[in-house]
């Protein structure tokens, strides 16, 4: 169902997780739309900003800091200062490989408190205005991994499961107001998640059907422009995604530690 369809976006957007990948992407259709943008992740963003300024974006500020620390969403919410956001695109996170008592503990932290800390409170910093004003929009990247119990990818799926609840259930709260959610879930995408999370050497990781960051962003924005609540990215991914919720959950984690534990 669909809430507030508008044709493209406007005014000052902020876009995380925006050096590469998904978040590469979305910032450069919001660029295309000719938003102002700021430009938000823990690395350098300096080829990141060339190519969405090349996009048509009207302006476009960088910030690189961790978005797994109070500092960082400190940071942000300084940096925006008493501007308006119109549009919030929550997109920054990454994944841990490997079984769960092989990781260091620094390491599931710093996921959780990216993933879902960072995320929920970007979202209740920025989106409070949104609610105040009644308008605007606010876009989170979730997962297919989050309806999966994730063997060998234990402490990402847990926490895109809690993204793409948190996305449905805010969503329902604000049903009543113009702020429109919108969770996008993409499945196996073709970026550096795998390099980043030490999973290169698992079948999802050497898979030759990743899907292009290009294609899943498009789809999360157009459904944040249509006002839809969530947006299975792929017709394959939907198909497991159903079936993800139909089958027993322990032989959905044992389909997933077949893509997800190393070969080795």
């Amino acid at each position: 169902m669909s809430k507030n369809p508008i044709d493209k976006l406007s005014g000052f957007c902020i876009v995380t997780g925006a050096s590469s990948g998904i978040g590469l992407e979305l910032a450069k259709l919001a660029a295309a739309d000719g938003c102002d943008l700021l430009l938000v992740a823990d690395r350098d963003l300096s080829t990141a900003k060339g190519a969405v300024e090349a996009c048509g974006a009207a302006s476009v500020e960088t910030l690189e800091v961790d978005l797994g620390t109070k500092h960082g969403i400190d940071t942000v919410a300084g940096t925006v200062g008493e501007r308006q956001v119109n549009t919030l695109i929550a997109n920054a996170g990454h994944g841990l490989g490997h079984a769960f008592f092989e990781q260091e503990w620094n390491e599931i932290a710093h996921v959780i408190d990216t993933n879902v800390k960072g995320t929920v409170s970007l979202v209740h910093k920025i989106g409070a205005q949104m609610v105040l004003r009644d308008a605007g929009r606010i876009l989170v990247t979730g997962s297919i991994a989050g309806d999966m119990p994730g063997a060998y990818q234990l402490v990402y799926n847990s926490t895109k499961a809690f993204v793409n609840d948190f996305c449905v259930g805010l969503a329902n709260e604000l049903k009543g107001t113009q702020v429109v959610v919108s969770c996008l879930m993409p499945g196996v995408t073709d970026t550096e998640f795998f390099d980043r999370a030490g999973m290169e050497d698992t079948a999802a990781g050497q898979s030759d059907s990743k899907a292009d960051p290009a294609k899943v962003a498009r789809d999360g924005y157009d459904a944040l422009l249509k006002g839809e609540t969530q947006e299975v990215s792929g017709f394959m991914n939907k198909v497991q995604d159903v079936f993800a919720g139909i089958l027993p959950d322990e032989l959905v984690a044992q389909m997933h530690r077949r893509l997800a534990k190393p070969e080795r």
